[in-house]
């Protein structure tokens, strides 16, 4: 084979040999190759994933280069390297919502470093690239304005309240709409009513990933948000002592029984590293990877503390975006590009 004899379709069916390791298809038939180009030895195509936070996207764009090169002729392969998120189909649905994932992070009690997990997720799925909502859905306890800077409503034109935006992630909150001193005596169904609010009466525009940072525990909350939208999947945060293990426990029975995908579970403050390397498990040992194996879920990972998780939280800087390469920072990373991944696989599955 000569340069000029070099097709589309060569260049298709060698990529048909390149899988994707964790949904399990290959490139072609994920759609994921477009913009085939060929001139003389020289390839050009688009690789365009599943979420812009692919935890193995230089594995699969070093494999199709691979597969590509290996062509008779080929002497150099260029790919742009892009994403096409998903979306969860019950959404699309159900909602007249431009969100294509929505993402609860749920605790069985609180105390846990719920809020901390959904704003880093948030944010490092933003840093990824994807289009990202944060939703304080913690009525009773509004703490996502303060860790995202404390901004602030910016002023509203329309009928739908146009959320501020920190990190390139829109925020919607309570704790926008009420002084900082006030406490929220509400029963159940002005709570309902708010909730919805939030969801439906919030310009949200074209959204990746709402991440929504749930209140702890199973009560209104919970329920109604699972009424207003439906969600894609909830992950369950846990600390490893058996009291918060017991609760979250709870909490992943309950969204069970609503028929919430659990992503998985995430162990926080797993144990503290010591300056000379020690490691102290202050809140005990491995809760959380028991409890994924007893209820057949994906156990995400562990997070050390770190006290720079609360000393810039409370600046409104959350650890993803340090500076420093610690091993919180990566943690919470890594386990934001499994969810992303989980949420691929569950799309693809019910496409």
């Amino acid at each position: 084979m000569n340069n000029l004899s070099i097709k589309s379709e060569d260049v298709l069916n060698a990529l048909r040999k390149v899988y994707d390791p964790e949904l399990g298809k290959d490139l072609v038939t994920l759609n994921m190759i477009s913009d085939i180009v060929v001139e003389g030895g020289a390839v050009k195509f688009s690789l365009n994933l599943t979420t812009p936070a692919c935890p193995l996207r230089e594995k699969i764009e070093e494999d199709a280069r691979k597969a590509v090169l290996a062509l008779p002729g080929v002497e150099q392969v260029e790919i742009k390297v892009g994403s096409q998120v998903r979306s969860d189909k019950n959404i699309q649905a159900q909602s007249s919502l431009s969100i294509k994932n929505a993402i609860a992070v749920a605790s069985g009690k609180g105390g846990v470093g719920k809020t901390t997990v959904a704003v880093n997720m948030a944010v490092a799925l933003a840093q990824s690239g994807a289009k990202v909502g944060l939703l304080d859905a913690d009525i009773y306890g509004p703490n996502v304005p303060t860790m995202m800077g404390s901004v602030s409503l910016p002023p509203q034109n329309g009928e739908k309240l146009d959320p501020p935006v920190a990190y390139d992630v829109k925020v919607m909150s309570i704790g926008f709409l009420v002084r900082p001193d006030q406490p929220l005596i509400w029963r159940g169904p002005l709570l309902h009513k708010t909730i919805q609010q939030f969801i439906n009466d919030v310009e949200w525009g074209e959204l990746d990933y709402l991440v929504i940072d749930l209140p702890p525990g199973t009560g209104d909350a919970q329920l109604s948000i699972a009424q207003t939208l439906p969600l894609s999947g909830v992950v369950i945060v846990t600390l490893p002592q058996q009291v918060s293990i017991e609760d979250a426990r709870r909490g992943l029975l309950m969204f069970r029984q609503l028929n919430t995908p659990i992503l998985g579970i995430i162990e926080n403050m797993s144990y503290l590293e010591l300056p000379d390397g020690q490691k102290i498990e202050v809140f005990g040992h491995g809760g959380g990877q028991q409890l994924a194996e007893e209820m057949n879920v994906t156990f995400l990972g562990t997070i050390p503390m770190d006290q720079n998780v609360s000393s810039m939280g409370d600046l409104g800087l959350p650890v993803v975006l340090s500076p420093d390469a610690s091993e919180v920072k990566v943690r919470l990373q890594e386990i934001s590009e499994q969810i992303a991944a989980k949420l691929s696989m569950i799309a693809l599955k019910d496409s």
